[in-house]
C-alpha cells in the first residue's frame, strides 16, 4: 500500500470572493477583490462584524469578527457588503462539484474547504503539484474566483500547507518539509490552538511550533489536559492519522455571537441580540430540517471571562419564538447585570426524526409561530436576508418598499 496524499482545497475570501464574482457576472465593473472591502452586517448596527475582508483592507489593520463600525474608522471608504447566504451556498456547491470529479473520497470541511484523500492515484496522476495547478486554474477559469490547494501525508498537514502565502497558490508540507516550513511558524498558527491555548504556551516560553515540537508531552501535561497537551505535541510534529470521511459533516450544534463595540449593561440590548440570534439560529435548524433539545446563552463579560446556562428541553424545537423565550429566560437566570462585551447564543442535541410530546394547551399559537416562521423563511430565501427583520415576537418590519 502507498504513501498517503491529502489535499486541501480552500477559497480565498470566499464570501468577499464570491459576491465580486457574482457582481461582475451582473455587468458590475469594480472588483471588490481589489479595493478595501468586506462581506459584514449593516454598518449602522454596531453588533455587525467582519466575517471577511479584501486583501487591500488587510492592509489598513482590519480583521474578521471586529465590528464594522471599528473596521470603517480604520478605513473610512471601506466597502461593507451584507451576506447572501443562498449565493455562497450555490457557489460552494460549484466549486466543491468540480473537485468531486477527481475523487470519490472528498470532506467538506466547511462551506469554503475541503479535503481531498488522492491516495493510490500515481498512475492516473503521476504529478501531484500539476493536478494541483489544474484544479486551481480550472476554478478560477470555471467559476471566476481563486482557491490555495495544500498537499500532505495527512490532513493536518494539508490543512496548515492551504494556509501558506496566499491567494491563488499551491503548497506542499511533505515530512521532510516541516522543520523547514512550519516550525519556525508562531504557535498561534498550528491549526487546532486557539487563542487562549497559544497565550498559556508562550507563557511556558514555547514561541513557535517548533519549540512546542520539541517540549516533552509530560511538561504540557501539567498545563494542559491529557487530551489537548497529546494533541499539541503530536500536532506540531505533524502527526495525524484521522481520515478522510466521504460525506457532509453532519452539524452538531448551530450557533451565533456578536461582540458588541460598546459595553452592554440594560436587559433591552440583550434582549433585541438574543431575538436576532434566535432567529438565525432556528431558520439555520429550518433549513437543514432538524430541531434542537438543548438552548444556551453564551455571554463574556468586560473582563473578558466567558460563561455559559444552558436548558435541555423536553420537546425539541426549530421556532423562533421558542428558543428566544428560553434564551431569555436562561440570561435571566445567569446574568448578574455585569457589563457584556460578548452575547451569543446556541442550539444543540439535534433532533433529527422531530418527534414530540402533543400538548392539549398552546398548540393553537405555536402553529401560529410556525406558519409566521415560514412566511419569515420564505421572503428572505426570495428577497434576501435583510429584506425582513423582526422588530418583536409575532411582529416583524421590513425596510424595502412592497413588492408587486
Amino acid at each position: 500500500m502507498g504513501e498517503r496524499l491529502i489535499f486541501h482545497v480552500d477559497v480565498n475570501s470566499a464570501f468577499l470572493s464570491w459576491e465580486a464574482v457574482d457582481r461582475l457576472s451582473k455587468g458590475e465593473t469594480l472588483d471588490l477583490r481589489t479595493v478595501p472591502s468586506c462581506v459584514g452586517g449593516d454598518p449602522d448596527c454596531r453588533t455587525s462584524i467582519v466575517s471577511t475582508k479584501s486583501i487591500p483592507a488587510k492592509k489598513y489593520g482590519i480583521v474578521t469578527g471586529e465590528p464594522v463600525a471599528t473596521a470603517l474608522r480604520k478605513c473610512p471608504d471601506l466597502i461593507v457588503v451584507k451576506p447572501n447566504f443562498q449565493l455562497y451556498k450555490k457557489m460552494s456547491h460549484a466549486f466543491k462539484s468540480i473537485l468531486n470529479e477527481y475523487t470519490p473520497l472528498m470532506q467538506s470541511f466547511s462551506i469554503d474547504e475541503v479535503f481531498m484523500d488522492m491516495s493510490g492515484m500515481e498512475k492516473l496522476h503521476p504529478d501531484p503539484i500539476k493536478l494541483a495547478h489544474e484544479m486551481k486554474d480550472r476554478i478560477h477559469d470555471e467559476l471566476g474566483f481563486t482557491v490555495n490547494v495544500g498537499i500532505a501525508r495527512n490532513k493536518l498537514c494539508a490543512k496548515m500547507a492551504s494556509d501558506f502565502e496566499k491567494p491563488d497558490k499551491v503548497h506542499t508540507l511533505f515530512p521532510d518539509e516541516i522543520a523547514g516550513k512550519m516550525w519556525p511558524l508562531p504557535v498561534g498558527e498550528l491549526f487546532g490552538c486557539g487563542q487562549s491555548t497559544a497565550k498559556k504556551l508562550i507563557e511556558m516560553r514555547i514561541n513557535t511550533i517548533g519549540e512546542l515540537a520539541g517540549t516533552d508531552e509530560r511538561i504540557l501535561l501539567s498545563t494542559f489536559g491529557e487530551k489537548t497537551a497529546h494533541y499539541l505535541h503530536n500536532a506540531a510534529n505533524g502527526v495525524d492519522d484521522s481520515p478522510v470521511i466521504n460525506k457532509e459533516r453532519e452539524a452538531k450544534s448551530y450557533s451565533v455571537e456578536n461582540t458588541t463595540e460598546d459595553d452592554v449593561t440594560d436587559f433591552e440590548t440583550v434582549n433585541r441580540l438574543l431575538l436576532a440570534e434566535a432567529d438565525v439560529v432556528a431558520g439555520r435548524l429550518r433549513a437543514d430540517e432538524v430541531k434542537a433539545f438543548t438552548i444556551t446563552v453564551i455571554y463574556r463579560t468586560s473582563d473578558m471571562k466567558r460563561h455559559s446556562h444552558g436548558r435541555k428541553m423536553e420537546n425539541s424545537t426549530d421556532i423562533t419564538s421558542e428558543i428566544y423565550d428560553i434564551a431569555v429566560k436562561l440570561m435571566k437566570e445567569a446574568w448578574k447585570g455585569e457589563p457584556l462585551r460578548l452575547i451569543g447564543l446556541s442550539a444543540s442535541d439535534i433532533d433529527k426524526d422531530g418527534f414530540q410530546q402533543m400538548s392539549l394547551f398552546g398548540e393553537e399559537e405555536k402553529e401560529k409561530q410556525k406558519n409566521l416562521d415560514k412566511a419569515l423563511d420564505k421572503i428572505r430565501s426570495k428577497y434576501g436576508n435583510d429584506s425582513v427583520m423582526r422588530a418583536g415576537i409575532g411582529v416583524f418590519r421590513s425596510d424595502r418598499r412592497k413588492r408587486d
